[in-house]
């Protein structure tokens, strides 16, 4: 996991959840921070050993913690973050030793991770499941004011 310990010291990295960290600082609602990256990881490492997917460990956590990292440019200019952060999470995992494929296979779970469609690739099913299934809605405080749906909303912990 040395990769993973070079996102998570990465300066880029750093720098731009420490803005989401700042501009989500009124938010009511679920936000975006370390604390739920690192739970859709392991979420999705779970998933993956528990349903013998056999996807790499390194490309799970490196999608997870990087799958939201196009917030800030949404909040400030509305692009959906799911295409925001394409280029700015090509450019970490470059910086981090992943491969031009390794950054595709990734870059492909980002990207579709906020879409209503399943996708035709493992990581990003994992990764769409896991961004949802890592709220706790049964302990949030804005849940009668949240847009998810009751039936999507997770009334316990599976994870």
């Amino acid at each position: 996991m040395d990769r993973i310990k070079k996102i998570l010291s990465n300066r880029l990295f750093l720098d731009i959840n420490n803005e989401i960290t700042e501009l989500e600082r009124d938010r009511i609602f679920c936000k975006h921070g370390i604390e739920h990256l690192a739970s859709v990881a392991r979420i999705m490492y779970i998933n993956n050993l528990e349903n013998g997917l056999g996807l790499d460990k390194e490309l799970i956590y490196a999608s997870a913690l990087l799958h939201d990292i196009g917030r800030a440019e949404q909040y400030k200019n509305g692009t959906e973050h799911s295409i925001a952060g394409l280029e700015i999470s090509k450019k970490i995992l470059s910086m981090c030793g992943f491969s031009k494929d390794e950054i595709e296979i990734i870059n492909s779970a980002i990207g579709s991770h906020n879409s209503n469609e399943e996708c035709n690739n493992e990581l990003s099913n994992l990764l769409k499941y896991a961004d949802k299934k890592s709220r706790n809605c049964f302990l949030c405080l804005a849940s009668a004011e949240c847009y998810w749906s009751d039936e999507k909303k997770n009334k316990t912990i599976e994870y």
